[in-house]
């Protein structure tokens, strides 16, 4: 970071996500001036994020920071930072494995790991949880390939695919101890591979599960009925209080319709997720494969094979779970993602001197529509 507030980023897609990724080198070592900065580059808070990066969206206020790891065991750290939008909050309560897609190529880029013939892996340490993973991505003449023909749903066109396999986590896969939990006079299934998620049967809550996400937001007494949910979950699952937090994760199932095990709608908390997260559809799938929980006579499981293919409101998403169901533990988690460099650069952000006061609503005297 040069002394007139410039920063070195790169912004990238990452599966269906869009984040700043920065060298944590580049960023203040102290948390509260980290954050600060990151506001700032952010555009946050202002609900259109107009004077920065951010996108307007928790999908895309999204920030990596990577690392060289001293974890013998990792090449290099990544620790994921969710920033608000119209609230000036940063906070690393939660991992993301949609930017986690893009870490490795951009480990590569900046040089942290060299490229490995045509084809390289990545070891990172996810610093959110301490979990591992392994970024394996196309590499020819030692640069890292953007261009390929793997589709993912929420995403145009198609790009090179970047495969993640999760090795077995040490937390239990079932945080309460419980197959079936009855939260708030509902049952559940609280499940964690990756991701803290309360699976939850859409018709329990009185809506259908295959609703629009503009549809479900729109529903102040679904609104009400998944914040008691989440709350009380939250303690269950030894996660403390959860009201300023986006874990857990509430993911509403329902049949299937295109093909796929299970239809899905996740919250985050308030808005409804346009797809599904990563690590949250490998907890979605993990859950749909333990006897007895709140999935089963919901979903529609393949009779051979390990692959699980969790259906969105934007398309689907396909896991590789193994799951050992006498314990039960997850052996191995994969799934297929990409990823692509959107620039690479010289960030400048609002300066620090600058209030950070909340732009005008529609229909006020500033917005053109209102002249």
């Amino acid at each position: 970071m040069t002394g007139t507030g410039e920063v070195r980023c790169t912004l990238m897609r990452g599966g269906t996500s869009k984040g700043a990724y920065f060298l944590a080198g580049d960023l203040p070592a102290d948390p509260g001036a980290r954050d600060d900065l990151l506001l700032r580059i952010m555009g946050s808070p202002d609900p259109r994020q107009i004077d920065g990066l951010g996108g307007a969206h928790p999908l895309t206020s999204k920030v990596a920071v990577v690392s060289r790891s001293a974890d013998p065991e990792a090449d290099v750290d990544y620790l994921f930072l969710q920033v608000g939008v119209d609230a000036p909050e940063v906070t690393d309560r939660q991992n993301c494995g949609n930017i986690l897609a893009g870490v490795g190529p951009f480990a590569v880029e900046r040089g942290l790991v060299p490229a490995d013939g045509a084809e390289t892996s990545v070891r990172i340490r996810m610093r959110n949880t301490g979990e591992l993973a392994v970024a394996t991505f196309p590499t020819p003449d030692g640069r890292v390939a953007y261009t390929g023909d793997a589709a993912i749903s929420g995403v145009p066109g198609t790009a090179a695919a970047v495969v993640i396999e999760f090795p077995q986590g040490a937390g239990p896969l079932l945080p309460t101890g419980n197959v079936r939990d009855t939260v708030a006079g509902t049952e559940v299934t609280c499940v964690d591979n990756g991701m803290p998620v309360v699976l939850v049967p859409a018709a329990a809550l009185g809506v259908g599960g295959h609703e629009t996400p503009a549809e479900l937001e729109q529903d102040a007494v679904l609104a009400g009925r998944l914040r008691e949910i989440r709350l009380a979950a939250g303690h269950l699952m030894g996660l403390g209080d959860v009201e300023g937090t986006t874990v857990p994760k509430l993911t509403l199932l329902a049949p299937p319709r295109d093909g796929g095990a299970v239809t899905t709608r996740t919250f985050i908390p308030v808005r409804c997720h346009t797809s599904i997260g990563v690590l949250g559809a490998a907890s979605v799938a993990a859950g749909l494969r333990v006897p007895g929980a709140v999935g089963e006579g919901i979903a529609l499981l393949p009779e051979s094979g390990d692959r699980v293919r969790v259906e969105h409101p934007t398309g689907f998403l396909e896991v590789d779970v193994d799951v050992d169901p006498s314990s039960p533990v997850v052996r191995r988690t994969a799934v297929v993602r990409t990823a692509r460099k959107i620039f690479d650069g010289t960030v400048f952000p609002r300066p620090a001197a600058t209030a950070a006061v909340p732009a005008p609503r529609p229909g006020g005297d500033h917005d053109p529509a209102a002249r």
